[in-house]
């Protein structure tokens, strides 16, 4: 179906909404049809939007289409930070937690100008590797970040770049002492660069009419959302030759609402990795069974989003 265009004031424009009256009243039309050589044919359809896409890796392009002018991103997230391992000395006079990684920085249900026929190029974020680098006590353990999400376009430039979340660490000890130094992972940080829709209606799939305020089915739960990550945790060292102590958990990511991998439990359940931009959880100490002292990974980036006309 091609554009469709009206004279307004002698000059063409294209139609983006059309009206007729129905019973005295005017009432937006949803479909306009013309005859064409005795055969009814569809010239106008008002724009409906489109179902969610979920982008969780790697990188790449999509076109914007046509009557479309705004994306709503559901939901993004950096990369989280991976997880330190877990340490137990011989005769140090204590042992060490492997401190948690970093959530990535995030946007959750916001909306941005673009146009039509433009070409949007995206980045998922990695999340960061554990670091479970030796054994036998190798120092030191160090988890790496997780990489950053993306999203640009042609015509609407930059329109976020979520900062991943950095690795923890375990530095500076020895087998027979000291203790070592405990860093968890930092923060990502959000740079929002398009320009924000906040208001305005969008015909939804269901086919109703919609303000852009009500859009809020992504993890945040609240309207035009984004913002930083957070640092992970760090429960440090504990004290007493073959003391017991826990992994640290991973950052959470979304503003506290998906949570950051688990930290090793004492005797207890292995750690996890984080997801949706999470931290991963670290290894613990002194553990009883075969969790012991492993770390683990981030959670992957992601991009949620679908196209909308917003009037």
């Amino acid at each position: 179906m091609a554009n469709t265009y009206g004279k307004v004031s002698g000059t063409f424009q294209e139609i983006e909404n059309a009206y007729g009256k129905v019973s005295g009243v005017w009432q937006e039309a949803d479909e306009i049809y013309a005859k064409n050589s005795g055969t009814w044919e569809l010239v106008f359809a008002a724009f409906t939007a489109t179902s969610l896409t979920t982008l969780s890796s790697g990188s790449g392009t999509f076109i914007v289409p046509d009557g479309a002018n705004a994306i709503h991103i559901q939901a993004s997230v950096g990369g989280g930070g991976g997880a330190a391992g877990g340490v137990s000395y011989d005769k140090a006079g204590g042992e060490s937690s492997g401190a948690g990684g970093g959530s990535g920085a995030y946007v959750s249900d916001k909306v941005f100008t673009v146009t039509e026929g433009e070409t949007i190029s995206y980045s998922i974020g990695s999340g960061g590797s554990p670091g479970n680098q030796t054994a036998n006590f190798g120092q030191p353990k160090i988890g790496s970040a997780g990489t950053n999400t993306t999203l640009s376009g042609s015509s609407a430039g930059s329109i976020f770049t979520l900062g991943a979340g950095g690795g923890a660490s375990g530095t500076g000890g020895g087998v027979q002492g000291p203790l070592r130094t405990n860093t968890a992972g930092t923060a990502g940080s959000a740079t929002v660069g398009g320009t924000a829709v906040t208001s305005g209606n969008f015909r939804d799939t269901d086919g109703a009419t919609k303000s852009v305020t009500t859009l809020t089915s992504g993890p945040v739960g609240t309207f035009n959302q984004s913002g930083n990550g957070a640092v992970g945790q760090n429960n440090g060292n504990c004290g007493g030759d073959n003391c017991q102590i826990a992994g640290s958990n991973g950052a959470d990511s979304y503003a506290g609402n998906i949570s950051g991998g688990n930290g090793v439990g004492i005797g207890g359940p292995a750690a996890t990795a984080g997801t949706r931009g999470s931290g991963g959880g670290g290894g613990g100490a002194q553990n009883v069974g075969s969790t012991g002292e492993t770390a683990y990974a981030g959670g992957a980036g992601e991009v949620i989003y679908r196209f909308l006309r917003v009037n």
